[in-house]
């Protein structure tokens, strides 16, 4: 069954870099935000990386992000998938970027583990010559990595927003 994403990207003209995840989990989804499921690092890797920790709730964070200058959205707006499974994806529809872009003056984008990368590297709206980073998921099936570890590979964000 073909699921729709749910709920659009977060940004404003402050936005220096924007974060590209592939799709939201099922637990993303049913509360309607990034990250929702609590054993997803993200928001501590961030928290980390910014140097302030991330609060908990939707607009609290919505707030943060912008606070912060960061964007935040998935590669793939719609496709079919089963449960919450990166490998289960089928038929992705990309992000059109450009909705984020003609507003914010991004500087890089930085995706969430190698599938997001994968799928910005096919996305048509990508403009060349803009830095795209490739990290470490923050998902716990990524969990070879330790959260001390994220945190490292994930600061290069910060460079971007100083």
């Amino acid at each position: 069954m073909r699921i729709g994403h749910g709920f659009g990207p977060v940004f404003d003209s402050g936005s220096r870099v924007l974060i590209l995840g592939s799709f939201p989990s099922v637990r993303s989804r049913e509360v309607g935000f990034y990250y929702g499921h609590p054993q997803n690092r993200f928001w501590r890797v961030l928290g980390r990386v910014l140097n302030d920790p991330a609060p908990d709730g939707t607009d609290a964070r919505k707030a943060y992000l912008s606070r912060h200058g960061v964007a935040l959205w998935d590669s793939v707006v719609a496709c079919e998938i089963t449960g919450s499974a990166d490998a289960s994806i089928r038929d992705p529809e990309p992000a059109d970027l450009t909705r984020v872009l003609s507003v914010s003056p991004i500087e890089a984008i930085f995706c969430n583990g190698a599938l997001s990368y994968s799928l910005l590297q096919k996305n048509e709206t990508l403009p060349n010559g803009l830095p795209v980073f490739r990290l470490p998921s923050t998902s716990p099936a990524n969990a070879a990595w330790s959260l001390d570890r994220l945190a490292e590979e994930w600061k290069i964000v910060s460079s971007y927003l100083q």
